[in-house]
Formats: C-alpha cells, structure tokens, sequence
C-alpha cells in the first residue's frame, strides 16, 4: 500500500490524535521532499502513531539530523503612504532564530518512505531541547547524540545524552552556523596545511626558534 500525500496524512493525524500541531513545511528544492513540522510536546505521540499504525506501519528512522536556522532579517516590500502618496517602500522584521532536528521515516514491512518529521526548538539558547524518539525508534539514540553534540539540541527523555564526536569538556557545538573555530590546535596530533600554520603561532617548529 502507498503512502498517502503529507497533507492526507497531516489531515488523518489530527483526526486520530485530537489536539495535535502539525504544520506542512514545503521544500522546493531537488528532490522535494515536504516534510512535517511537529511540536515537542506532540512528537512522542505522533511517532507512535507513525510506526503503529497498520497502514503506515513506519517501522525504521534512517537518518536524523539537526539545521541551524540563525537570527536573520526578512526584508519586503510593501505599499504604504507617504506624505499622502502610495509608495512601495522595504520593511525590515527580524525573524528569531531556532534549531531543528529532521527525522527520516520508512517502513520495512511495507517498503515505502519517505516520511520526513520535524520538530523545532523555541530558540538557540542554552538548553534548548525537543522531545527524544528513541523510546519510538532504537536506531536514532547514537543520531540524536550527535546532534546534541554538534548542534547543542537537548533530547528530554533521550536514555544516554552525551556527547559522541567531540570530547567530555568541549564547550562548543561546531555544527553550528556562529561556530568560531579554535585558533589552539594542541589537541591535534598531526596538524596540516593551514592547521599546521595556525598552530605554530602557538607551538613554534625548532627553525621558528632559531
């Protein structure tokens, strides 16, 4: 049995699960692949209606990733009267900025998929966090720890949140889209090219000092 549309399937989740948020994010971009955007009080809910329903029967997270959207400005053009005569004019908002993490669903009973979940944190701030669905799908506990690695996303329910890639005391999420790179490269143990180059500012070669 196919998939039904993202738009049956957001319509037949808020049937089923009364009082749920669910929003349709477009992606126009190769290959399109419109995604859900749930809300993190929702997301166990909705995951478990995804994988236990007999029709759907979405069974297996493939890939989970994070996406920095920071801070930026919308600017728009809009017509407004000026000293008594219409005008185009731009208008500058300020859109805040937030993380996601992005959930790839299949279904190896029924070998259909991709459904792509959403969810959304309120901010970029310390502890931001969004809702685990490791308890809903096993295989995204190590992908969600790398998102918390690199992106700084908190998993609340997630049986083992700790960094995976990057060392105990790191302090920083290098996936992220303000990330400064270190200018100390002592943790590299064979530096090179420009790496070697900055670290020498640091650890002068023996013809350095001579």
């Amino acid at each position: 049995m196919s998939l039904p549309t993202l738009e049956e399937l957001k319509a037949r989740l808020e049937a089923a699960l009364p009082g749920v948020r669910l929003e349709l994010v477009p992606n126009g971009a190769i290959p399109a692949q419109s995604s859900l955007l749930v809300s993190p009080a929702d997301a166990l809910a909705v995951a478990s209606h995804l994988r236990d329903e007999s029709q759907l029967g979405l069974d297996t997270c493939s890939n989970v990733t994070g996406v920095d959207w920071p801070e930026r400005e919308d600017k728009t053009k809009v017509k407004q009267l000026v000293d008594g005569v219409e005008k185009e004019v731009e208008v500058v908002r300020l859109r805040p900025g937030y993380l996601e993490v992005v959930y790839h669903l299949y279904s190896m009973g029924q070998k259909h998929g991709p459904v792509i979940l959403r969810q959304r944190t309120a901010n970029r701030g310390e502890g931001c966090s969004v809702a685990s669905l490791t308890p809903v799908w096993r295989g995204c506990e190590f992908q969600e720890r790398e998102v918390y690695d690199l992106f700084g996303v908190h998993f609340a329910g997630h049986p083992d949140q700790r960094r995976i890639l990057m060392w105990d005391g790191y302090k920083d999420h290098p996936m992220r889209k303000d990330y400064v790179e270190p200018d100390d490269y002592e943790y590299e143990p064979t530096p090179h090219d420009d790496v070697w180059e900055r670290s020498k500012a640091h650890y002068p070669t023996p013809e350095a000092k001579s």
